[in-house]
């Protein structure tokens, strides 16, 4: 599946997205939202290198965190008609409106928001058709949870085998085969 530029930066802020928000089996009980406040939402906006986004407000934080919701249901649903019903609704409702830009040094691109539009709209619109991409080649299934049980943070499969178990295998990944292994080690010598 040939990923463009455009595409993977969508893909990587809807999985940012996603993440941020609390989780008591990730996190415990004191689980933060990593969207708390309009600064922790203007420095995702910075990290995540969202183009055309004026000054944030707190009712862009909440419009944000609703469309992180509905983006949360797509890593969730079932299968591929729930997932295109999420994304339906969410690309719907942004209003989209392709265009082709070429801004910032990237060459040419497609943005599905419309100019001016808000950031919750920028999100459902440019991460909702990245998604919808996935579907369109069948390819649902990658978009999943890490199956670390202490984790379930969201990440996008792109591996050739569609083999990725972890959202990082350095961490999650890595922590969970040692802990296999250190309990082989003692049921062997115990």
């Amino acid at each position: 599946m040939l990923i463009t530029h455009d595409t993977r930066c969508a893909l990587d802020a809807v999985v940012a997205l996603v993440n941020t928000a609390p989780d008591r089996v990730r996190d415990g009980d004191g689980a933060e939202d990593g969207l708390a406040t309009v600064a922790a939402l203007t420095d995702f906006v910075g990290k995540n290198d969202i183009s055309d986004v004026g000054v944030l407000a707190e009712r862009d934080l909440v419009a944000v965190r609703a469309v992180r919701d509905r983006f949360a249901e797509v890593f969730a649903a079932p299968d591929p008609h729930a997932a295109a019903s999420l994304i339906n609704e969410l690309v719907a409702a942004a209003g989209t409106t392709p265009r082709l830009t070429d801004h910032d040094g990237y060459d040419w691109h497609v943005h599905y928001f419309a100019p001016g539009a808000s950031v919750a709209d920028h999100l459902a619109a440019d991460c909702g058709m990245a998604l919808a991409f996935f579907v369109v080649a069948g390819e649902q299934e990658r978009l999943r949870r890490c199956e670390a049980p202490d984790c379930g943070h969201a990440f996008v499969d792109l591996s050739r085998n569609r083999s990725r178990r972890y959202c990082d295998s350095r961490t999650c990944g890595n922590r969970l085969h040692v802990a296999a292994y250190r309990a082989r080690r003692k049921e062997a010598a115990g």
